[in-house]
């Protein structure tokens, strides 16, 4: 496989993570993390194993309305088995009755491993930039 394919592969990986929150398809979302991923979401939590991720995701956004996970900026860096990635995150998660929310902004740092179903995210650090309060107009 190229470079620019494995490049792809792991952007379509951080496509998922975003259309897995925002569709609560949670099925597709647990293909983005490996089982023993580690994750830093700094005063969001931690979390360890691709189960405890999932759980944390669910119970966020089951009584949320609206979510827009935006991920750009996507610099990705391969070698071998293994790759890195920084992206922008711009993410808008709405109350159940859409009148008002959050828009948090910050970005990823990723660790990805190359396994027999794809590559997954195996460590993952959330840096927060922003967090304010929106309201639906």
């Amino acid at each position: 496989m190229s470079n620019r394919e494995d490049r792809q592969d792991i952007s379509d990986v951080l496509v998922r993570y975003g259309t897995g929150i925002d569709s609560r398809d949670w099925t597709l979302f647990r293909t983005v993390f490996a089982d023993d991923c580690e994750l830093d979401y700094g005063e969001i939590g931690r979390w360890h194993g691709v189960d405890a991720v999932v759980d944390f995701m669910v119970a966020a956004h089951e009584m949320a309305g609206h979510t827009l996970h935006r991920i750009s900026n996507q610099a990705v860096t391969v070698d071998g088995d293994t790759a890195t990635a920084r992206a922008y995150v711009d993410a808008l998660i709405m109350s159940q009755d859409n009148t008002s929310g959050v828009n948090a902004a910050g970005f990823y740092d990723d660790e990805f491993v190359r396994t027999d179903t794809g590559w997954r995210i195996r460590r993952r650090r959330f840096t927060t930039v922003i967090v304010r309060t929106v309201t639906a107009g």
